[in-house]
């Protein structure tokens, strides 16, 4: 099973890189995760944002697969807990289908995504960096599986 994380924005801080990287290299095998970055639209003065996001969406629509299961990270989505994070990834391994997960541009996500989006969870009641929420995911990831596993990684 292939995870995907698509997100908006190029040129990451290396520390970022580094930290993605980290928790990507502890998955297993068969949890394959992948970064696609998708390039963020210029925002001039007075910027069309609709037009903007429509064209980050169709940069991410590109790089979705039609059976990918779709998961947008947005600040109006549902708040879950590690465990849940870990039953939602067995859900997903027991399934086999891909997973791919939305980060927006500075103005979020485009309608159209979305709605393609077959759930919307949100990491927190704070708003994170797009950087920073490559690194939170990856780690979560990494975190959730190790509670499946019974790996010491999870303390909780």
């Amino acid at each position: 099973m292939k995870l995907k994380l698509v997100a908006a924005g190029t040129r990451m801080p290396g520390w970022i890189e580094e930290g993605f990287e980290d928790y990507r290299k502890r998955l297993p095998p068969q949890l394959k995760l992948e970064l696609c970055e998708i390039g963020v639209a210029h925002r001039g003065k007075n910027p069309d944002l609709a037009r903007l996001r429509k064209s980050e969406a169709e940069s991410m629509q590109r790089a979705l697969r039609p059976d990918d299961r779709v998961i947008a990270l947005d600040e109006r989505g549902e708040r879950l807990a590690t465990a849940d994070w870990a039953k939602a990834l067995k859900s997903w391994m027991q399934e086999g289908r891909d997973v791919a997960f939305l980060v927006g541009g500075p103005d979020g996500l485009a309608p159209d995504m979305l709605q393609r989006a077959e759930k919307r969870w949100s990491l927190s009641p704070m708003t994170l960096p797009h950087a920073l929420v490559r690194v939170l995911v990856a780690e979560q990831l990494y975190r959730a599986w190790s509670l499946l596993a019974n790996h010491p990684y999870h303390r909780a």
